[in-house]
């Protein structure tokens, strides 16, 4: 039922094309588990063993504190239509934000979100697939436009104190890197 690929195929890149929805995983040393789900146009495919998505402001920050203490990353894509599969890659990963030197260019490849956080770039060390033939099946109506509502009120001033506020520290009390 399971496979393992060294790299992403072309029908895993346009499997992860057609989802609306991921999931990422991390974990410090000593930390909470985090997952995460992820939606909107927040996810690039860079080659076969490279991908990068853009973290949206939120309430919590966790993942970035983990990549910060480990790097260790995995990615879960779940088909919820016709068809049944789990997509997970597993890899390390580094965190890039706007002070960073490639920020200007990795940002430019997406929508211009006022939220816009973090962009976390992950080498893909495995492919892994599997049937996810107990998944339900469900219908996409349509992407959420809380969130990105909530940012462009609060606008670019007030989301950077919101991070100084919210997102300076994990659940477990880490940095996560925002300054």
């Amino acid at each position: 039922m399971g496979e393992r690929f060294n790299a992403l195929k072309n029908e895993h890149i346009e499997f992860i094309g057609q989802q609306k929805v991921f999931f990422v995983g991390t974990a410090g040393e000593d930390s909470l588990i985090n997952v995460s789900p992820k939606g909107m146009d927040s996810f690039r495919v860079i080659s076969h063993s490279r991908i990068m998505w853009l973290n949206l402001t939120g309430s919590g920050n966790e993942t970035a504190s983990h990549v910060l203490d480990n790097g260790r990353m995995t990615v879960m894509f779940c088909s919820f239509d016709k068809q049944p599969l789990i997509m997970r890659l597993y890899g390390t990963a580094r965190v890039i934000h706007s002070r960073d030197k490639d920020w200007n260019e990795l940002i430019s490849q997406f929508p211009d979100y006022t939220g816009a956080r973090q962009i976390f770039v992950q080498d893909v060390q495995m492919v892994q697939t599997s049937c996810g033939f107990a998944v339900p099946y469900y219908e996409f109506t349509g992407q959420r436009p809380t969130l990105d509502k909530w940012a462009i009120n609060k606008g670019r001033d007030g989301i950077e104190q919101y991070w100084k506020d919210k997102n300076t520290r994990s659940l477990d009390g880490k940095p996560t890197g925002i300054e």
